[in-house]
This record gives C-alpha cells, sequence and structure tokens, in this order.
C-alpha cells in the first residue's frame, strides 16, 4: 500500500501513523466515497471549530491545543499541516461572526450525512464506529493522498 512507503526510513509496523492511515483506509477504497471524505473532512473539520468557537473561543482554541498534542505524537508534518490548517480554520470561523453557530451548524449535518452517504456506497461502516481516534485521523487520510500526490513524507 502507497500510504506505508512514506515514513521516514521506519517500517510501517514501528510507525503507528502508518499503522492508523492503512486502517482507516480499509473503509475508503471506493472512489466516490473517498472524494465525498476529501470534500466533507474538511468542512467537518471547520464546522466544529466553529461550533466550539460559538460556545467559547477558548473552548475553540483548547479542543485545537489538544488535537495538536495527538497529532505530534503521529508525525510532525502532520502536526504543522494541522496546526496550519487550523488556524485558516480560525480565521474562516471568525469572518463568520454572527453566523458562525447556524453556518455551522448546517456545514457539519451536511457533511455528516455526505460522509454516511459514503460509507453507505462503500459498503463499510465508518471508524471511527471501532474507535473514536479515528476522528483525528480522518483529516490525515486527507491529507495522506493529497502529500502522496505532492511527494511529501510524513
Amino acid at each position: 500500500m502507497d500510504t506505508l512507503t512514506h515514513g521516514e526510513g521506519q517500517s510501517a509496523a514501528t510507525r503507528k501513523v502508518d499503522q492508523l492511515l492503512a486502517h482507516y483506509g480499509e473503509s475508503h477504497r471506493n472512489p466516490r466515497n473517498e472524494t465525498i471524505h476529501f470534500v466533507a473532512i474538511p468542512l467537518i473539520m471547520l464546522s466544529l471549530v466553529g461550533l466550539l468557537y460559538a460556545a467559547h473561543p477558548w473552548i475553540a482554541y483548547a479542543f485545537i491545543a489538544a488535537s495538536m498534542v495527538y497529532y505530534a505524537r503521529l508525525s510532525l508534518v502532520f502536526l504543522l499541516t494541522m496546526a496550519a490548517l487550523s488556524a485558516v480554520a480560525l480565521v474562516l470561523v471568525n469572518a463568520m461572526g454572527a453566523l458562525v453557530l447556524p453556518a455551522s451548524i448546517a456545514i457539519f449535518v451536511l457533511a455528516w450525512i455526505a460522509q454516511f452517504v459514503g460509507h453507505k456506497i462503500e459498503g463499510k461502516k465508518p471508524s471511527f464506529f471501532e474507535d473514536l481516534q479515528y476522528l483525528w485521523v480522518g483529516p490525515l487520510f486527507v491529507l495522506s493522498r493529497l502529500f502522496l500526490k505532492l511527494g511529501i513524507r510524513w
């Protein structure tokens, strides 16, 4: 599997990030499901930050910080990329102003509907039904596909 060849000189068996991505990839092989995920996962991330920000900005900041701790344990490249994407999400959420809550709710619901449609097409249930940490792996799966195309090692 191509995602297993992009570790920094370590075998996939020794890198947790590669194991997680390989397992996540098992239920994301259908090209239509993958395409849906490539759109829905970033939208879910944005909406989740928006929902937390609407509750209180510091809740969003704390969630992002905790997520960065998780990503730091997996890969420096993923950590830096997710930190940059989280900063972009915060800028977008802040730009929503008073519409942040209704917009985030709408995006969240529609993106999750799309995700479940994708899994219906795939014929497999979402990975997070087995383990909640796959909610944090989903964005890495999308990034790993992009990184493969760009030749970026993680």
